[in-house]
């Protein structure tokens, strides 16, 4: 009995320290988002610019800010049932040509995956 409580005890610490790892760090998230700035805007203020803002994009359906003109491949998207979840947005930063072929980003992606931990943490704290 002792060894089956250490053993659960065991198994719920290792479980709770690589959910904490795969939170990503939104501070440096911020130094991430430098390299989507120049397109992307996020904030209070946020405008569309070259592409969409990126304020509540988690939990929103692809291809759909309204006044953004969206390539026809991320509205398909969109209309196919395609909601930006933080796993969703990790495969598609990584290659986004890959990921959505015909859509108009031309971003080589994050290829880093602690980069896009980040990435996805600063981006869901932008209301």
């Amino acid at each position: 009995m002792r060894l089956l409580f250490a053993l659960t005890v065991a198994v719920g610490i290792s479980s709770t320290g690589a959910f904490a790892q795969a939170a990503g760090d939104a501070a440096a998230g911020a130094d991430v988002f430098k390299k989507c700035r120049a397109c992307h805007q996020v904030g209070p203020d946020a405008k569309n610019a070259v592409g969409p803002i990126l304020n509540g994009l988690f939990g929103r359906k692809s291809g759909t800010i309204e006044g953004f003109a969206y390539s026809d491949a991320n509205k398909d998207a969109g209309a196919k049932g395609l909601v930006w979840t933080e796993e969703m947005f990790d495969k598609y930063i990584t290659d986004p040509r890959a990921f959505m072929p015909g859509n108009k980003m031309a971003f080589v992606g994050i290829k880093d995956a602690d980069d896009r931990k980040d990435l996805i943490a600063f981006l869901k704290a932008q209301k």
